[in-house]
């Protein structure tokens, strides 16, 4: 565990993330991975992986307390390590925003955990498979009200009719030739079908332009059109 960032606990503290997003908020905990910090409303679970920077807030006297409330994902703090696999464990089935990419936070819960990525029920996108290393953020709901104030029953657990495989990688292969969307289509070029995939690169085939070759390894979300 990073001794110079558990100094900063239970301080007001100023990071920013990949995507040069800053938030400001209380250090709660740190992770081997992850760590915990509340901005005075909500709990942002935050992997160490995407921290650029972190300093203490030019204004930590301002008063951010601890809830009495607990969120939707509570974990012992005092008797058990957090990291960002047990923190998705513990959020299956709750309703969380998750932050990856393109200034889209996402709104649903966690249907799947597989070995490097997740399976995501958005009322909005739907089904989406999604790659753990790029999970800026995961913020559980403090009651149980469906994203949109959708009523429970209008947001029912979807049926997943193709196998999970193992891996991120895998699971895009079983997308071939099918229209997708990479990275909830934050670049034109991300729409598209799968023509074909070999090591680290897949062949998207867009509307009318000629196929553009994409790096798996930055492939962050998936989703079928």
């Amino acid at each position: 565990m990073n001794k110079m960032i558990q100094g900063l606990v239970n301080r007001v503290v100023r990071i920013e993330i990949s995507g040069k997003i800053y938030i400001s908020g209380r250090l709660v905990k740190l992770g081997s991975d992850t760590l915990v910090l509340f901005d005075g409303k909500d709990y942002y679970y935050m992997p160490l992986v995407h921290i650029q920077k972190m300093k203490v807030d030019d204004n930590e006297k301002r008063d951010i307390e601890i809830p009495t409330d607990s969120p939707s994902i509570t974990s012992e703090y005092d008797k058990d390590d957090i990291s960002l696999r047990k923190v998705l464990t513990q959020a299956k089935g709750a309703f969380v925003e998750i932050y990856v990419t393109a200034g889209k936070p996402l709104h649903g819960y966690i249907t799947s955990i597989m070995n490097n990525y997740f399976v995501f029920h958005s009322p909005i996108y739907k089904t989406m498979y999604i790659a753990i290393k790029h999970l800026k953020w995961l913020i559980p709901y403090t009651n149980s009200q469906p994203p949109y104030g959708l009523e429970n029953q209008n947001f029912p657990v979807p049926a997943i009719h193709t196998s999970l495989a193992r891996t991120f990688e895998v699971q895009i292969e079983k997308f071939k030739n099918h229209i997708v969307i990479f990275n909830v289509g934050e670049s034109n070029y991300h729409i598209g079908k799968i023509n074909n995939i070999e090591e680290q690169m897949v062949e998207l085939q867009a509307a009318r332009n000629q196929p553009i070759m994409i790096n798996l390894h930055h492939i962050k979300t998936l989703h079928l059109v």
